[in-house]
Formats: structure tokens, sequence, C-alpha cells
């Protein structure tokens, strides 16, 4: 029998719709919902999210507006807390969640952090998609079209957090394999999810400054690296002669037949072939790691 899940009626916010989105994706994924403030229909439901009047995780009530409850927890941060307590979302992955998404809904719903009224944050695209409602069925027709936005952002962050786990190794070699070879760039034969764990392991001060990889259409990407996760600047940026080039421009800028592409501020480049795009560097003389000056 599916989980029945209680949380207030009238107006929805993003941690109630995360919460019962995070009890879908990893408890019960045909759980329902009751929308309502009536005391003896939530006394029936299996689990309570912010409302009721009481928090105990025992109980599977998850009510933070309580004057009893002092934390930074809003009904989401509850319900992952309790995730990861019955290790049903483990630690790694909750750090992750946390992180990505949960923590700020918490600030928000709690008047921690106000939400930007210029980004479209998760907040707000709740908020917009519960605006213009006026019967109790469409504010919970609107609240289960949330609750589905927040299962695939969900979705999507468990697919990139196990494929990084999954590559974890792959990375590791491989910026070992540049090291040994005394390369400045990396090298991977399909394309995985490397920065996660390269700058995890050193990646500011590894000695590499390039990595290159296939593409979904059997061209080859070789990227500039950051000089920490999120930035858009380089360790060593592409060569200026080649920014902003296209085919044959870039082919005469790089020496090398099979250049196609080349990002105007020198982060990426796209070549036809692996070798290419090694011809290329070598001709730059940016393939061998870069040596400091007191070296």
């Amino acid at each position: 029998m599916a989980l029945v899940v209680g949380t207030h009626s009238g107006t929805f916010h993003a941690d109630d719709v995360l919460a019962f989105a995070m009890i879908r994706r990893f408890v019960d994924p045909d759980a329902q919902v009751i929308r309502t403030r009536e005391r003896a229909d939530l006394l029936a439901c299996d689990i309570v999210i912010d409302v009721g009047g009481e928090f105990d995780p025992e109980k599977l009530r998850f009510d933070h507006h309580q004057g009893t409850y002092r934390g930074p927890r809003s009904s989401a941060g509850m319900i992952l807390d309790w995730l990861e307590g019955q290790a049903t979302v483990d630690h790694d992955l909750a750090t992750l969640l946390r992180a990505r998404m949960v923590d700020y809904i918490d600030a928000v719903d709690t008047g921690r952090e106000a939400p930007r009224t210029d980004v479209p944050c998760f907040a707000r695209i709740v908020e917009a998609m519960g605006q213009g409602l006026e019967t109790a069925e469409q504010h919970h027709d609107a609240f289960l079209r949330a609750a589905d936005v927040a299962r695939t952002v969900l979705d999507g962050l468990v697919r990139g957090f196990v494929e990084v786990r999954e590559n974890r190794d792959v990375v590791l070699r491989a910026m070992q394999a540049a090291v040994d070879a005394k390369r400045s760039v990396i090298c991977f034969d399909r394309y995985v999810p490397w920065k996660p764990v390269y700058f995890e392991n050193g990646g500011e001060t590894h000695p590499t400054d390039y990595v290159l990889f296939p593409s979904e259409d059997e061209t080859w990407k070789l990227v500039a690296i950051p000089p920490s996760i999120g930035q858009f600047e380089q360790k060593r940026p592409l060569p200026d002669t080649w920014a902003g080039k296209l085919a044959d421009e870039l082919e005469a800028a790089t020496g090398v037949k099979g250049s196609l592409f080349c990002h105007k501020n020198r982060f990426i480049a796209v070549f036809e072939t692996s070798d290419g795009a090694v011809d290329a560097l070598k001709r730059f003389g940016l393939y061998e790691v870069q040596v400091a000056p007191d070296a």
C-alpha cells in the first residue's frame, strides 16, 4: 500500500514540495499526498510534513513551525536528515543534496535568506507554479506538478552523483598518467565528469592545463582547465591566435587539418581527431607540463 503523506492545504512552498518529492524519490514512488489542516486527517497519515505542530522523526512528523523546534531546517531539510539517518540516502549523497538544493530551500523558507528576484531559483519556480490558483483542486494539482519538477531535478542530481562516483578511479588514473608522461593534457577515451574528482584531489596545483575527450558527434574537445571548480578563467588559456576562429581560419592558425572551432574566450577548441588536438598543442609548445621559472 502506498504511503500517505500529509501536508498543509492552500499555498505551497518549495520546502513542502521538495520534501514530498524526496519521499517519492527515495522511499515510495507511489506515495500519495493529502493537503489539509484537519487534525484528524493528519493523524491518519503515515508521514506529515510542514504542518501539524509536531517534530518527531520517530513518529514521522516533520513540522518546523512549532515553538519546540529551534533548528535551521524546513520540512525539506528535516526529511533529508531522516532519510540519511535511516541510511536510505548515504552521507555523501545527502551532503551533495544539501549543498546543491536543500540548504538553500531551508534558508529561504525559514527567512534566513531571501530568494533573488532576478534568478529563476527553485523557490521562485515553485512560487510561480502556485500563482493564480483559486480552488483546492487547483492547488492540489499544481502541488503535484511542482513535486514532479522537484523529482526531475533530484533524479538529475542523483545521476550526476552516481556518475562521478563510478568514474572516480578513471579520473585519478588519467591524472596520474598525465603526470607520469609529463603531459599538460589529461586524456579520456570517453567523456567522464572529471571536475569534481580532479579538484577534490589537488586539481588547483596539479600540473595539467587541459582535458581532451571525445564528443557525442565523434569530434574531440580540448578544454582548458580552470584554476578552481566553478571559475571561468583558465590555468593556461588556448592560444590567442586561435580565439573565435572556425574551420579554414582555425586550420591556418593551428597548422593542423581538421581544426574545427575555438571559442573566443579560449577555453575550448574542437578537432576532428584526438591526434589533431595533440598536434596543435605540440606546435604551440603546450603539450608538455609547464615548468615554473624557479624550478
